[in-house]
């Protein structure tokens, strides 16, 4: 069963919902051959970072909110992560334009390795603090995950894999997705959102009884 995901970095419920898929894939480990494909999506690619700004500044500066309502709104999806066993540290979060870091993750699905640059980079962003603008920091990530430095250099260096995560993108017009992380099971059937575990188990259940009745 192929599983298309497109996701966003700096997205919340992006890794929330990575998490309750995992859950899901795991009621049918051993019965199902799942196949995960990472999609590039950028909720805001037009975002210029002169320097290191926290997430409840930037929240509060774009949506007019106090200090004290950024912190809290970000506090309500910090338990929402730790529903599902991630310890996000939004307080540490850095805002990010992610464009360098989806070619990361292009360049590491050449290599079989998307889902651990996802993983890496999710883990990064909302528990570690680090600043994925900076391409040493980014390079690093890639080292913690088995990439080539001097390959992955020149990747960020020369925006090598920037019309993959172009194409992603045109991809994801064309099938209207309005938001992410969206899912697209076997090209037919999809969900929107960081839906509960059982949402997913459904979805899957549904598809492996179709395929059976139509072998």
């Amino acid at each position: 069963m192929k599983i298309e995901i497109w996701s966003d970095i700096a997205c919340p419920f992006c890794y929330i919902g990575k998490r309750h898929l995992e859950q899901a894939m795991q009621a049918y480990e051993g019965l199902i051959n799942f196949e995960i494909e990472w999609k590039s999506y950028q909720l805001q690619p037009d975002l210029k970072v002169e320097s290191p700004k926290g997430l409840d500044a930037y929240l509060a500066e774009i949506k007019g909110w106090s200090i004290e309502q950024a912190q809290n709104m970000n506090h309500q999806v910090t338990q929402m992560a730790s529903q599902c066993g991630l310890d996000y540290q939004l307080d540490k979060a850095i805002v990010a334009n992610t464009f360098k870091a989806h070619q990361l993750i292009q360049y590491a699905k050449t290599l079989g390795k998307g889902d651990l640059a996802e993983e890496h980079l999710f883990k990064a962003y909302f528990m570690q603090g680090i600043d994925l603008n900076q391409i040493d920091q980014l390079i690093q990530i890639g080292l913690n995950i088995g990439l080539d430095q001097n390959e992955l250099r020149s990747v960020l260096e020369h925006d090598a894999f920037s019309d993959a995560v172009k194409n992603d993108q045109f991809e994801a017009q064309q099938l209207q997705v309005r938001g992410v992380p969206f899912f697209l099971f076997d090209e037919q059937y999809a969900i929107s959102g960081a839906q509960p575990v059982d949402q997913f188990v459904s979805v899957i259940k549904q598809i492996a009884e179709i395929s059976i009745k139509t072998q």
